[in-house]
């Protein structure tokens, strides 16, 4: 049976044991030692034994004329475990966690083109806006400023 759960504050350790494709790259001590510390940050797993093959992370935030809302930044699980239930598992336990902290609503983005995510979102009962949205990035520590 594979487990899905968040991760506490002190279980960065566990990020030691990943599958291959979990992450986008290998987890870093700093940056992992910098996203626990933060109590908006959080991180699901999937563990199977002790290896984590799938994960989820968010963020909740308030804003001065919002509730809180929950991001959800990431899902992925490793090509070895896919079309297990494991994304929607991984979702739904950043929702219930999302409602424990009396978040109004749950956000996710992704590419039109990505249908799986598509998918799985909308398994969830995830809906796509009305319109196409936009997402700007501004690249930083450019050199020439």
């Amino acid at each position: 049976m594979i487990e899905v759960r968040l991760l506490d504050r002190d279980e960065s350790s566990v990020l030691t044991r990943v599958a291959p494709g979990v992450f986008d790259n290998e987890p870093d001590a700093r940056w992992t030692v910098e996203f626990f510390a933060d109590p908006r940050h959080h991180l699901a797993v999937a563990l199977d034994d002790e290896l984590v093959v799938g994960m989820a992370s968010a963020v909740h935030y308030v804003h001065p004329d919002k509730p809180p809302q929950l991001w959800i930044n990431e899902v992925s699980v490793a090509e070895t475990h896919r079309e297990r239930g494991l994304g929607k598992r991984l979702l739904h336990c950043l929702i219930e966690l999302a409602e424990e902290l009396s978040c109004t609503e749950a956000w996710v983005l992704t590419d039109r083109e990505n249908r799986a995510a598509r998918r799985l979102y909308e398994s969830i009962g995830a809906e796509a806006p009305p319109q196409e949205s936009l997402m700007y990035t501004v690249r930083l520590n450019r050199t020439g400023r």
